[in-house]
């Protein structure tokens, strides 16, 4: 009679380290969330690779998070060549990455995410980075804006502002054309700010606004009511 093989303790070790290593990115990524209504975490690892703490990839989706105050109604990311300090996980320690990790996927914002976010620090540092010195280029000098509403549409973002030292009622829209010139560069293109009685101003050549290094941009879907983004970030230790 053949006896029953005995389990493999390598096995069960791997085990136990997937299953910490997922609870501590998970952890980990809510840390950097204000708020995510569902999270899934897969981890692609050989045996090997994970006993000596290196990670090919990780599989991550996410939806209804919150940023920085920013809301993003989809996430769909996988990051790469993750190295950690497995010893000091598994004795309870909170993630720490070794390296820069480089993530690549895409994001889904619609425009209820973009008008619930309109009092994020992050979106509105954004905007007002981008704009104000291009209003200012035409001498329409507003720098205190109230964000009302943005608006999407068929590659047309368009922003709805009061302008804080205007009398009360008065307003602008501002209509931008987004394109992508390369994955660090966004161009602003058919530029338009109008009031419901005139245009104060029209410009047709792009204004470049750049993303940074960190940031390699692939596409930008802009639809109406839905923003899309493809592309890679680098996330730093």
């Amino acid at each position: 009679m053949t006896e029953p093989s005995s389990p493999n303790p390598n096995n069960s070790r791997v085990r136990i380290i997937t299953k910490v290593l997922t609870s501590a990115i998970k952890l980990w990524l809510r840390s950097q969330l204000n708020q995510v209504a569902h999270l899934e975490v897969q981890i692609e690892a050989s045996d090997r690779q994970l006993l000596s703490g290196y990670i090919p990839g990780v599989s991550i989706s996410a939806s209804n998070a919150v940023y920085q105050g920013l809301r993003v109604t989809q996430i769909e990311l996988e990051a790469e060549k993750i190295q950690l300090n497995v010893a000091a996980i598994l004795k309870g320690q909170p993630l720490q990455l070794s390296a820069i990790v480089p993530v690549v996927g895409k994001l889904i914002i619609t425009a209820q995410d973009l008008n619930n976010s309109l009092s994020s620090p992050l979106l509105l540092t954004a905007i007002n980075d981008g704009l104000i010195p291009l209003l200012a280029e035409y001498s329409l000098n507003y720098p205190f804006i109230t964000w009302e509403k943005i608006t999407l549409d068929n590659q047309v973002l368009i922003l709805h502002g009061i302008p804080i030292s205007e009398t009360e009622g008065a307003f602008f829209n501002i209509h931008l054309g987004l394109e992508l010139r390369n994955g660090q560069e966004l161009q602003l293109t058919q530029v338009q700010v109008k009031t419901d009685q005139e245009v104060l101003l029209e410009r047709n050549s792009p204004y470049m606004i750049n993303l940074g290094t960190d940031v390699d941009i692939e596409k930008i879907s802009l639809l109406p009511e839905q923003l899309t983004c493809y592309g890679r970030i680098n996330i730093n230790p």
